[in-house]
């Protein structure tokens, strides 16, 4: 996922909030549509939009669902009022008991079938903005038509996210399909086409900087474990101590993205680290807890730590938690090691998905001499 990393400063005696992002047509695109107000500094290399109330809101009406918006450097009242503003804006539907009764009966399903947390809320809420739409309409009467006509006129029209369409279609089709027995063509409905984005990658001597920079323990193990594992965020702050099997050298990923558990080997060096780390916190319920005992470590907090070993290691590149990941399988497919066991390390489904990593390997293109050299 895309990153934007959002700054208060001050840029020619007038407040504005700077947007650091990784260069790219689309992103400067959206900002220019979305920002009238939006203008370029040579001195301090980086956009920079007007500092406002609707500032924060419009970044994340814009670019939510496809890009990761950081905005730990904001000045805490822009963050204060931005909050407030979303308690004022909370929009709450009026529906009928028989509504009501339908909206729940959907979410039972989902919950039955084990759909994540999110997963639910997010269908739901969907599935309420669709229903809100067609507020004169009883719902046993939806057709393809209409839905198609939702996608036109709500959808594209409020220029929302691709993220946001997808699971919008993805919601209805499954409404319909489970709750009314109806069969929704989604191929009549205009889907976003996926974008095709290369993976971020870093050299094994950048990584090394990074990791090396920290000097806090904890940091530096949850950062290590992500890269020499292949983790995920969330799958590293979920990890729980008898989770690393020290005497087999493996890690045990328990249910992760798609409900999965798989197995990740553990070198001896991640295993010295990792007893290091323990005998020092000692942590009791999972591997990296917060402030509190027992409770897992902060999300938000770990993105910062990432940050802070980015800027410390003076590497000029907006780096995410993800980069770890996408690093070590692409220097593991340089090594040699057949993409079978990267797609089992990583959890995906299909060798297809672990294939985009082959596409940003030097390995054979640097075996690639260019015609320049005998000219």
């Amino acid at each position: 996922m895309n990153t934007l990393y959002l700054k208060s400063i001050d840029h020619r005696d007038e407040k504005r909030i700077a947007i650091y992002f990784e260069k790219n047509d689309e992103t400067i695109r959206k900002l220019k549509n979305g920002f009238p107000s939006l203008r370029w500094s040579k001195t301090l290399s980086v956009w920079h939009i007007r500092t406002q109330r609707s500032s924060l809101a419009d970044l994340f009406r814009i670019f939510k669902g496809n890009y990761w918006i950081d905005y730990s450097d904001l000045n805490p009242y822009i963050v204060q009022e931005y909050k407030n503003s979303k308690k004022e804006t909370k929009i709450t539907y009026q529906f009928s008991e028989a509504t009501l009764s339908l909206i729940q009966k959907f979410q039972n399903h989902l919950k039955s079938k084990r759909y994540g947390d999110s997963t639910v809320k997010t269908y739901t809420e969907a599935l309420k903005v669709f229903i809100k739409f067609y507020e004169n309409k009883p719902i046993e009467e939806i057709t393809n038509v209409d839905i198609i006509h939702f996608n036109n006129e709500y959808i594209l029209k409020n220029k929302l996210s691709e993220s946001y369409q997808n699971q919008m279609v993805n919601a209805l089709k499954l409404f319909f399909q489970v709750i009314h027995n109806k069969i929704i063509i989604i191929e009549l409905i205009e889907r976003p086409r996926r974008e095709k984005r290369l993976p971020n990658v870093l050299s094994k001597e950048e990584v090394k900087l990074i990791l090396s920079s920290l000097v806090n323990i904890k940091h530096q193990t949850m950062l290590s474990l992500i890269y020499s594992c292949g983790l995920r965020s969330g799958e590293l702050l979920s990890l729980k101590p008898n989770q690393i099997d020290s005497k087999r050298n493996v890690l045990l990923v328990k249910q992760s993205k798609g409900k999965k558990d798989r197995i990740v080997p553990l070198s001896n060096k991640t295993i010295e680290m990792l007893r290091k780390y323990y005998l020092m916190y000692r942590p009791t319920t999972y591997l990296f807890e917060g402030q509190t005992v027992g409770e897992r470590y902060d999300e938000r907090s770990l993105q910062r730590v990432i940050k802070k070993a980015v800027s410390l290691a003076k590497i000029n590149k907006p780096v995410t938690l993800h980069w770890l990941r996408h690093s070590y399988a692409t220097h593991l497919l340089e090594a040699g090691t057949d993409i079978r066991y990267i797609q089992e390390i990583l959890g995906h489904n299909s060798t297809r998905t672990t294939e985009i990593y082959t596409h940003v390997s030097t390995r054979n293109l640097q075996q690639i001499k260019s015609p320049f050299d005998d000219l």
